[in-house]
């Protein structure tokens, strides 16, 4: 039987949640989204939040009430989902691309040459549930007068010197797509420290007004609002949290275990003062490409994910970038086990088992 690549660990706790809003007959955004608001922002120790319809709109929410517009330019990640550029490119400012370090995170060295006179923030990307070194950002961004966006849409519980990710900066955004570690569907929360930005946060999401039902519009707003059906899953999903955590730190812990004597791959592991909540768990091959590996496992009905393909070689963001290297070199070998809450113990060792089969067949490479 195909071993999936992810599995949302839902179930009838969350679809007993969904029915209350029936009950009470509220299904736009309400009392269910306020208490997750409250919930997700004492998780964080951060003091506002808002909600968003999907971590992309989260992270255009921010950069909004940043006041980042056209002609601005935002350091982001070569390695990281598309989305995150993306959201750039909607608020019309450009993203400029840096690369990464060992450990898949940003590395701040190759950002210093990025700088001029445009070059408004930085866009640290939590990657794979693990924590960039928030301390070399934080120095960046001082140093060089810019704003921090934190893209923590993988980073639900992930701290860094135990502080949670996205509260280091002026805002952070996380998401809670299927695969994320909670998960409401789609959503977004968007949080800051900052009582200026939060208020811009709560016109920018609801057309321009602080409150509903009135028809005075003191600024520019959009609607970016999620709904209790949806915040009824995520109060559900935020109380798993601990059983979450726990089963993916435990899955990771049975892979490197089987996995500990193949001399041919490299399971990632996060630098020192970061926690490790493994989105995925990711391996990278050391002596040949990933491509082998990836369709051995393929022919045997276990589904995989690739790394993140850089973005300067996108077709929409194709540019000539001789300073990114780790970035193309990562892709190039990396690979995404699966990793989700109800894989089984008989799971792990299968798809161990295989790996390491295939390097045993292929001693050569």
């Amino acid at each position: 039987m195909k071993i999936c690549q992810f599995k949302p660990f839902i179930g009838e706790d969350e679809y007993a949640s969904i029915k209350e809003c029936f009950d009470i007959n509220w299904i736009t955004e309400g009392p269910k989204s306020d208490e997750f608001v409250k919930k997700l922002c004492k998780f964080m120790n951060v003091k506002y939040g808002v909600l968003a319809p999907n971590g992309t709109l989260g992270i255009y929410l921010g950069l909004k009430s940043l006041n980042i517009k056209n002609g601005d330019e935002v350091i982001v990640p070569d390695f990281t989902f598309i989305a995150s550029a993306n959201a750039v490119e909607m608020v019309g400012a450009t993203p400029i691309f840096c690369d990464i370090g060992d450990d898949l995170q940003i590395d701040i060295n190759s950002c210093e040459k990025l700088i001029n006179e445009k070059t408004k923030a930085i866009m640290p990307v939590h990657i794979y549930g693990m924590a960039c070194n928030m301390d070399k950002v934080c120095q960046f961004a001082k140093k060089h007068n810019l704003f921090i966006i934190e893209d923590a849409a993988q980073a639900i519980g992930v701290t860094w010197n135990d502080k949670h990710c996205g509260t280091f900066g002026e805002i952070g955004s996380f998401s809670f797509f299927a695969d994320k570690t909670i998960t409401t569907g789609e959503g977004g929360f968007v949080c800051t420290n900052n009582a200026d930005l939060y208020k811009k946060l709560l016109y920018l999401r609801n057309q321009g007004r602080i409150n509903r039902g009135t028809f005075i519009h003191d600024e520019i707003g959009y609607n970016f609002r999620m709904t209790d059906i949806q915040s009824s899953i995520g109060l559900i999903q935020l109380q798993k949290f601990d059983i979450i955590k726990t089963k993916k730190i435990d899955i990771l812990k049975k892979y490197t275990k089987l996995l500990n004597n193949n001399s041919n791959i490299q399971i990632i592991k996060p630098t020192p003062k970061s926690n490790h909540i493994p989105f995925r768990v990711v391996i990278i091959t050391l002596n040949e490409s990933k491509d082998g590996l990836e369709k051995f496992l393929k022919d045997n009905l276990i589904e995989t994910r690739t790394f993140f393909y850089p973005l300067h070689l996108q077709p929409c963001y194709l540019s000539e970038n001789k300073n990114i290297k780790k970035s193309i070199e990562m892709y190039s070998k990396g690979i995404c086990l699966p990793s989700y809450p109800t894989l089984t113990n008989d799971d792990i060792e299968y798809i161990s088992n295989k790996i390491n089969l295939y390097f045993q067949q292929n001693k050569n490479i």
